[in-house]
């Protein structure tokens, strides 16, 4: 005899196996996607952004459930996800895996000039960076030393005043255009340090 609340709640081994295999390949390629579109993704979204969200997330869902929604497949679907999220950190843990799962960092000013072939490498207009910049309080281009689009999507903005560690543009795309005055020189090894 039918069970209609069963239907409704559980899935067949089949359904499940079905489920695993949607939500990872839709998982693959949402990743695909931030990869492809870069962090700017990521950061704060506009109005519009945030549609487009909502909507990746109900085609997401939709693929990865099929044609009827029961709450089996729901838990599958979660805890599929809830795993690959747990692999995707350990592959961030290992170097070659970061590269292959986070953004690098994006240069996107530099010596107060606004660097457009990066902005359009970095999906981010110049409105946006300008509306970044003065959420960051800058008053003027010329105060900013580097702003980066961060592999989170969100916009750093180093000012100018202190000279920048070397070190902290390491794996920055773009990094060879800052100028070198901006850099904090390195001591050489065996080099004796200026008394202060």
């Amino acid at each position: 005899m039918p069970d209609p609340l069963g239907d409704l709640l559980w899935l067949t081994p089949t359904e499940a196996l079905a489920v695993v295999l949607a939500t990872i390949g839709m998982y693959l390629a949402m990743v695909l996607l931030v990869r492809v579109l870069g962090p700017r993704m990521l950061g704060a979204m506009s109005s519009y952004d945030l549609v487009a969200i909502i909507a990746f997330g109900a085609v997401l869902g939709r693929a990865a459930l099929g044609e009827v929604a029961v709450l089996g497949g729901g838990l599958v679907a979660l805890l599929t996800l809830v795993g690959l999220q747990a692999v995707a950190g350990g592959l961030r843990a290992m170097p070659f895996g970061a590269r292959a799962v986070s953004s690098e960092p994006v240069l996107l000013l530099a010596d107060g000039r606004v660097l457009e072939k990066q902005l359009r490498r970095a999906h981010v207009s110049p409105a946006e960076l300008a509306s970044r910049l003065r959420l960051a309080g800058v008053a003027r281009y010329d105060d900013v030393a580097v702003a980066l689009l961060e592999p989170t999507g969100a916009i750093s903005v180093l000012r100018r005043g202190a000279p920048i560690d070397p070190e902290l543009l390491s794996g920055v795309v773009g990094a060879h255009l800052v100028p070198e005055d901006l850099l904090a020189r390195r001591p050489v090894v065996g080099e004796a340090r200026p008394d202060h």
